[in-house]
């Protein structure tokens, strides 16, 4: 990584300093205020580098302010005489000697008071351009106020950079993708300030927390910074009083910090102290006040002076005050347990147990392991400290080790009570974690046969209705989901599992109006369950919208979900992408949906080659995002990959990535085989219950150009919830009938839903047979409404549009075996693509050549990648 940081854009504020400078403006120039290291000097510097002339830079310093005209010494030569008037002109002469010229000054509020005046004259006799730079906060003498207040010179405020900014410069330094997740955490560190942004992203590297992973960069840890900046923020920690630093001490090792028990362990005037020096600020939260530092940087600084024997005891002293005021609630519990772990007080294995499933409970899996694994070291490895190190370490994907955990207890010495979660966390570490779904058969009919309770027995009937539906059988998963939802009182825990068997079952069926009261009670059920499982148990909620053509409020849904994430860091933050991309997914947005599944992959790929099926959505998402937006051969690694994941036990996803492979099929130019696949899809989804993702297959066949499903659609449309299967019917009927007006008016229908990728394809369709139709004004019109959804949707390559762009003289087979001519394969490998004769082959493109008025396969080539190019201004 180069040292040498580009420059984010600000064009606006490059275009008025320039324009200043060189005397456009009524101004002579610019004053750039703004906070330090927000870049004033890195623009003010760009910008007089590129102009021509002479540019003459000074710098305020702290140790030059007491010097009379200290900054301009090195321009003017020593001083000849005392009277500061005549020194004043001699400054000026030798300043003005060489002719226009631009004069930069760097911290201008550091100036003394004879530089001051100096540049406030050249100013008011317009003399020389002027480019100042003065930090926010500070106090500055009134001769370089008077430079802006009098319109002397124009004043910019210079704001920290965006998130967007931020992303854009972080990604240009590492050459790759930033996660979504660490760009936050990055811009909420730096606080958007370009230096403190540059120091964040070296230190990590130095330190290694900030990895590349399947070409997605992530940063995990603590941010890190360089020894440079800690240096700069230390020189103006070294200045503060002992009672203040304690203030900044207890801070760094709890933040934020109620400030009465701030206040006890400090002193309320060194709170009051460190607020009035700008240090921390105080933040009301309900009834209480906290503390908190003003800039995050601070913390990582002091935690960096802290020795670790000084750590330990003000941890402690911590411990003694903040178990004083009682921890009822669980950020309590989970703050109490983290500072204890490094503390000097002895570990409660109580409480380790108690904040390790708290933890787990935000969904925050690598804390819930920190905690769970001192519960074991303290209390000696039973059940209660087991379970939920075991569930942590499952949710990392870290399954053999979880199962090696609960391996160690036999079920025969558990009651039925300690048996239950047990049985729980085993099953879902062998069925979901490790894709073993015939061992795990087996431990769910154990449990089905040991818990007897009727209580305890509605959590294993939950349980089992999730199985169900996971290995495709989707009435019996409803059945069983109805069973305990139906019951009087069943927990929690039994409510989100029968909430995530049945809302999933319900979704696919095509009962999607059933799920929003599923949803209702599944929202009161989480807040007592583990805070990671809602986000797979809430994939039955936003697909019974997506499917039902209820776009908003899908997307409301899913912000839930994407806010929750934020607790639980990384791994919620990943689950919580593939809720979001089943939204983007519907509306066809496939360069988000790239990017969040590229991103949301790598954050959850957790390298020891575990199943981890709950993320399974996430790969056949992938496929169909990079296919519908042409790129053939990264859909067809991805594809790749997801087959080699499948298996019995995410077999409820079968005819989805059926689908996805018709896309690919697609993307790669053989459209034919990809209406066969996506039949196949909806005869598979047919036979399993799966009505929604039948319509889904159908509608994928008809949006590359096969409309014999119409019938079926017609069928579906009046047993599926939503109007979306209609939508999709009307579709394949005006297909079916070659009725251009009629697809143009299902693009508008699917546009108002907010399905552009379908609207798109069906005004792409309606194009075509227009332009058959000879109606070169309704083709124009129709072409131009693909388009322009098209590049709503980031940019799509589907065969609809391709051939709307492409209107040949051909067949639809012609034009497959032209496109694969096109993309240079040979007549053997077509013919075993299509799994047709290579003489048939032959005969398409002896028939499409005289179509096209071409001698051979070369030139079909040559012309159809002309035809793909698109038109140059």
């Amino acid at each position: 990584m180069s040292s040498n940081w580009p420059l984010v854009e600000r064009e606006k504020e490059f275009r008025i300093i320039a324009a200043a400078l060189r005397g456009e403006t009524a101004a002579c120039g610019v004053v750039l205020t703004g906070d330090s290291g927000v870049g004033k000097t890195t623009l003010a510097r760009h910008v007089t580098a590129a102009l021509d002339g002479g540019v003459r830079w000074v710098a305020g310093t702290e140790s030059a302010r007491s010097i009379p005209l200290g900054v301009f010494a090195h321009l003017v030569g020593p001083a000849t005489t005392s009277d500061p008037v005549t020194y004043l002109a001699a400054a000026r002469e030798s300043l003005l000697a060489d002719g226009n010229v631009v004069i930069g000054v760097d911290d201008a509020h550091l100036l003394d008071e004879l530089s001051a005046t100096l540049l406030h004259q050249l100013a008011i006799d317009r003399a020389v351009h002027i480019v100042a730079t003065v930090r926010s906060g500070e106090s500055v003498p009134d001769a370089v106020t008077s430079l802006w207040k009098d319109n002397h010179l124009t004043r910019i405020t210079l704001s920290p950079f965006t998130k967007h900014q931020s992303v854009e410069l972080i990604e240009s330094v590492l050459g790759g993708q930033l996660e979504g997740l660490s760009a936050d955490l990055m811009w909420e560190a730096s606080g958007g300030n370009a230096l403190f942004l540059r120091h964040l992203v070296e230190g990590a590297r130095q330190a290694d927390t900030l990895r590349q992973v399947n070409g997605v960069w992530q940063l995990r840890g603590r941010a890190a910074i360089t020894s440079e900046l800690a240096s700069l923020l230390e020189n103006r920690i070294d200045q503060l009083d002992d009672s203040v630093l304690t203030v900044l001490k207890y801070l760094a090792l709890c933040e934020p910090l109620d400030i009465d028990v701030l206040s006890d362990l400090a002193g309320e005037e060194a709170v009051e102290e460190a607020e009035i020096a700008g240090l921390v600020r105080i933040l009301r939260d309900g009834r209480r006040l906290n503390v908190a530092f003003n800039h995050p940087l601070f913390g990582e600084v002091i935690r960096h002076r802290l020795g670790l024997a000084s750590g330990r005891r003000l941890r402690g002293r911590l411990v003694t005050a903040l178990q004083s005021r009682g921890t009822d609630s669980a950020a309590e519990r989970i703050r109490l347990a983290d500072l204890a772990l490094e503390s000097d007080v002895a570990l409660d294995p109580t409480l380790m147990s108690a904040a390790a499933r708290d933890a787990l409970g935000f969904a925050n899996a690598p804390l819930g392991e920190r905690f769970a694994r001192a519960a074991v070291a303290v209390g000696g490895g039973g059940l209660e400290s087991a379970e939920p190190l075991a569930r942590a370490l499952m949710w990392q994907g870290h399954a053999g080790e979880a199962d090696a955990v609960l391996a160690g207890f036999r079920p025969d010495d558990l009651s039925e009570i300690e048996l239950l979660p047990w049985g729980m966390v085993r099953f879902a570490t062998i069925f979901w974690a490790l894709g073993d779904a015939d061992r795990a058969d087996e431990i769910l009919a154990m449990l089905q046969e040991r818990v007897t309770d009727p209580y305890l027995a509605l959590v294993v009937k939950g349980v089992a209705s999730v199985c169900a539906i996971f290995e495709n059988r989707v009435d019996e998963a409803i059945a069983l989901s109805d069973e305990v939802l139906d019951a009087p009182s069943p927990s929690p825990w039994a409510v989100e599992w029968a909430v995530f068997g049945g809302g999933l079952a319900r979704a696919l069926s095509g009962r999607g109006d059933e799920v929003a009261a599923l949803a209702a009670r599944a929202r009161i059920a989480e807040a007592t369950t583990d805070g990671l499982l809602r986000f797979p148990a809430g994939l039955g909620e936003i697909l019974a919208l997506t499917l039902t053509g209820r776009l908003d409020e899908a997307s409301a849904r899913t912000e839930r979900y994407v806010r929750f994430s934020n607790v639980g860091q990384y791994l919620g933050w990943g689950m919580a992408g593939i809720l979001v991309s089943v939204v983007e997914m519907a509306r066809g947005d496939s360069s988000a949906v790239t990017r969040r599944m590229e991103q949301t992959l790598a954050t959850l790929d957790s390298g020891n080659g575990a199943a981890e099926s709950w993320n399974y959505p996430a790969q056949f998402y992938l496929v169909q995002a990079l296919s519908a937006g042409g790129r053939i051969e990264p859909a067809e690694q991805a594809l790749r990959k997801a087959d080699r994941k499948f298996g019995r036990h995410i077999a409820v996803f079968g005819p989805m990535l059926t689908i996805a492979r018709s896309w690919q099929q697609a993307a790669a130019g053989t459209v034919s085989l990809a209406v066969e696949t996506s039949q196949t899809a909806a005869a598979d989804a047919r036979a399993t219950g799966q009505f929604a993702i039948e319509a889904e297959a159908l509608h994928s066949a008809a949006r590359f150009g096969d409309a014999s499903a119409a019938g079926r659609l017609r069928e579906l449309a009046g047993r599926l919830d939503g109007p979306l299967a209609a939508a999709y019917a009307s579709h394949a009927e005006a297909l079916a009938a070659g009725d251009a007006v009629e697809l143009d008016l299902c693009a508008g229908e699917f546009e108002a839903l907010g399905y552009l990728l379908s609207a798109a394809d069906a005004a792409a369709q309606a194009s075509v047979l227009h332009e058959a139709a000879g109606s070169r004004s309704a083709t124009v019109a129709s072409a131009a409404v693909a388009n322009r959804l098209a590049a709503e949707c980031g940019g799509l390559r589907t065969p609809a549009l391709i051939e709307a762009a492409q209107p040949l003289p051909l067949t639809t087979r012609e034009r497959e075996i032209a496109n694969l001519v096109a993309a240079g394969l040979s007549n053997k490998q077509i013919a075993e693509r299509l799994t047709v004769s290579v003489r048939t082959v032959e005969g398409h493109i002896y028939r499409a050549c005289a179509k096209l008025g071409v001698a051979d396969r070369s030139e079909i080539a040559a012309l159809l990648l002309k035809s793909a190019r698109p038109p140059t201004d």
